[in-house]
């Protein structure tokens, strides 16, 4: 089972970056769809960004422009660059990893970190 740990997170000042990892306990080369959401006191988990195997990308809405999600094979991380951060951002942010590959066929895995916590105030 892929451990997911998530890092980064603190209080920040609104208009402030911060940057959030995700190191995964294995191989992230043949997950389907890397991810960042993230869950406000009294709110449901919502997407903030995730990245495909190719690159592609989605972002919310609320995030666009703002933030940026990247991926290293290699060091089996999923990164989250948050710029302009606004009080509305803080929440605790959760990595996910969402299927995988596996000589041509899809496995419908899903797994979860733990969570890191992001305050904006000031």
């Amino acid at each position: 089972q892929m451990q997911l740990v998530e890092s980064g997170g603190g209080l920040v000042q609104p208009g402030g970056s911060l940057r959030l990892s995700c190191v995964a306990s294995e191989s992230i080369a043949n997950i389907d769809t890397m991810g960042w959401y993230r869950q406000a006191p009294g709110k449901q988990r919502e997407l903030v960004a995730t990245i495909t195997t190719n690159g592609r990308t989605n972002y919310a809405d609320s995030v666009k422009g703002r933030f940026t999600i990247s991926r290293d094979n290699a060091k089996n991380t999923v990164y989250l660059q948050m710029n302009s951060l606004k009080p509305e951002d803080a929440a605790v942010y959760y990595c996910n990893s969402d299927g995988a590959w596996l000589k041509g066929d899809y496995i419908p895995v899903n797994y979860w970190g733990q969570g890191t916590q992001v305050t904006v105030s000031s």
